[in-house]
């Protein structure tokens, strides 16, 4: 057992002073503010729980600066997406993640849900081992400290009645029953290993024909399940003529809308899809940093919460990696859209960011600093030039500051950023990126 004196830390709904917190098997035994102890380890700062990336792609963290050169929409923005992707090998992915997650950990990221579809050879044949690829984020994320859901993702069709073509010939298992197999084996295989659990996700509904989508429902359990939804306007359009409803009814109509379920963006909903949302109680993933940089547009973050959805976050491209921001996006994008402030407060957006975001991945024993729960840490300073004067309270974490204010993180137990890293993971991030390119780097 080991006890630590928390000058002020996150607990239940507010801040308090001097918590001790005794550690052991990775595990808070006890949580007592207002403490004198005479021998416990001081842990300065302001202390929150572990924060929950609800929704990466690793690979996209090589197009970071890339895609911003010239003029461009999504779409050309994908078509530069998928060129890494035709890249990808085992032994470049698992470099390039193993530096991404390594940068989520020293942003105060302590679990991630990696939505995973880059399962084949380039040419779209399996490797010896189906689940080479996922088992490289596995490692990946062993390497960097953290824990990982592996979402692993169905991807059948290019769009509404097309077939893959290109790089999407990584992502196919050609039918419901070859990736549910190839599922199941992965969810065995990672029963054994203590940070890493399997979920599984559809990537969208034009990646997946509806007369596949009763297979799926069939398969689920109580695994996290993810999708892509309403991210763009013609998404809607399109399946609006294939199938004439919206991605979420289509969801709902085949059981796909649930507890279990986290939605991924919601950007562009209407009335009905967001009372279908919120009735199911399902998590909403927003990617604030990513929808902006590729002009998504602003969702219905405060709707679908009041109509009963559970708001969590994601870094999804990596454009920015940093909690901290998306948290204070939800509400700046709200003020935006609505030339209104005060949609959501502090609280609450740390909710979104550790309890609900490890329950929507699976991990409903992490997110928060209390007795039984992973004992997960994230140390911000609240002296830094961001944080200054900012008070010692939620406002100043979410409101103030950065993934650069983080200067040291636990996870189940282990310190595993301490100050002063920040340099060697530049370092392994430059490397990685400059080898997936296939470009020299000195």
């Amino acid at each position: 057992m080991t006890a630590y004196l928390l000058e002020r830390a996150w607990v239940g709904d507010r801040f308090l002073d001097d918590v001790l917190v005794e550690v052991e098997d990775g595990r808070f035994t006890s949580v007592t503010p207002d403490a004198d102890p005479p021998r416990a380890i001081p842990v300065r700062g302001l202390v929150v729980p572990g924060l929950a990336n609800t929704h990466s792609h690793a690979f996209h963290r090589a197009l970071r600066g890339r895609t911003q050169r010239g003029r461009g929409t999504f779409w050309t923005w994908r078509d530069q997406m998928y060129a890494v992707a035709a890249r990808l090998d085992p032994d470049t992915y698992l470099a390039l993640a193993r530096a991404t997650y390594r940068e989520m950990a020293a942003a105060g990221i302590t679990c991630v849900g990696e939505f995973h579809y880059v399962h084949r050879r380039p040419d779209g044949s399996p490797y010896a081992d189906a689940n080479e690829m996922g088992d490289v984020l596995v490692e990946a994320a062993q390497q960097a400290g953290i824990r990982l859901t592996l979402l692993d993702t169905l991807y059948l069709s290019s769009g509404f009645g097309v077939p893959p073509e290109g790089a999407q010939l990584r992502y196919s298992d050609g039918s419901v029953e070859a990736w549910a197999d190839r599922v199941d084996t992965l969810a065995v295989d990672l029963a054994a290993v203590p940070h890493a659990v399997a979920g599984m996700a559809v990537h969208s509904v034009r990646a997946v024909p509806a007369a596949d989508l009763p297979a799926v429902a069939d398969r689920l359990d109580a695994r996290p399940f993810h999708v892509h939804l309403s991210e763009q306007v013609a998404e809607n359009t399109a399946c609006l003529e294939a199938y004439g409803v919206t991605p979420a009814r289509l969801l709902a109509d085949h059981g796909l809308l649930g507890p279990a379920s986290s939605l991924v963006h919601a950007t562009h909903l209407t009335d009905d899809d967001i009372a279908l949302i919120g009735g199911a109680g399902a998590h909403v993933s927003l990617c604030p940093t990513t929808e902006r940089d590729l002009g998504d547009g602003i969702g219905p973050s405060r709707r679908l919460h009041d109509a009963g959805a559970r708001l969590t976050l994601g870094s999804d491209s990596h454009a920015v990696i940093d909690l901290f921001e998306e948290m204070r996006a939800v509400e700046l994008d709200e003020r935006l859209a609505t030339q209104q402030r005060g949609h959501w407060a502090a609280a609450e957006l740390l909710t979104a960011a550790t309890t609900d975001g490890h329950a929507s991945l699976g991990w409903h024993d992490a997110g928060a600093i209390a007795v039984g729960r992973r004992a997960d840490l994230v140390v911000v300073d609240p002296a830094s030039p961001r944080t200054a004067g900012a008070g010692r309270d939620e406002g100043a974490v979410v409101f103030a500051a950065s993934a650069e204010d983080v200067q040291r993180v636990m996870v189940d137990g282990r310190w595993v950023v301490e100050e002063g890293q920040r340099y060697d993971i530049g370092l392994e991030l430059e490397a990685a990126v400059a080898r997936t390119w296939g470009e020299d780097h000195r």
